[in-house]
């Protein structure tokens, strides 16, 4: 893999995901809750970032491309878990949770198939 900046933002959200999650084993909320947003905020902003500079630069790779999806799915089903997690299996909170996660696999295999 190259280590450009675009390629190292997208591994940088890939370790973060996790890291969403890992703020409620270290901290009590609601300071956890406000940990994984500031985590979560600044992964979607690495999000934009490595795809504007990946396109600007012309330093798109194969690499790049494969792994910008994994970590989108990653953060969104962490985040997702976290929360569906905490609520206390919220029946109002599952259901839309179920929609989001098949709007994602379902989207993965479309473009998948479609690739």
């Amino acid at each position: 893999m190259i280590w450009t900046v675009p390629n190292i933002l997208t591994t940088l959200r890939l370790l973060a995901a996790p890291g969403v999650a890992v703020m409620f084993l270290y901290f009590n909320r609601p300071w956890a809750d406000w940990f994984a947003l500031v985590l979560f905020i600044g992964a979607a902003i690495t999000d934009y970032f490595d795809g504007y500079l990946a396109r600007l630069w012309k330093q798109e790779s194969k690499i790049g491309a494969m792994l910008d999806p994994i970590a989108d799915k990653a953060m969104v089903v962490i985040a997702l878990l976290v929360i569906t997690g905490y609520s206390g299996m919220n029946p109002w909170l599952i259901l839309p949770a179920t929609v989001i996660l098949f709007r994602e696999i379902f989207v993965s295999g479309l473009r998948e198939y479609l690739g």
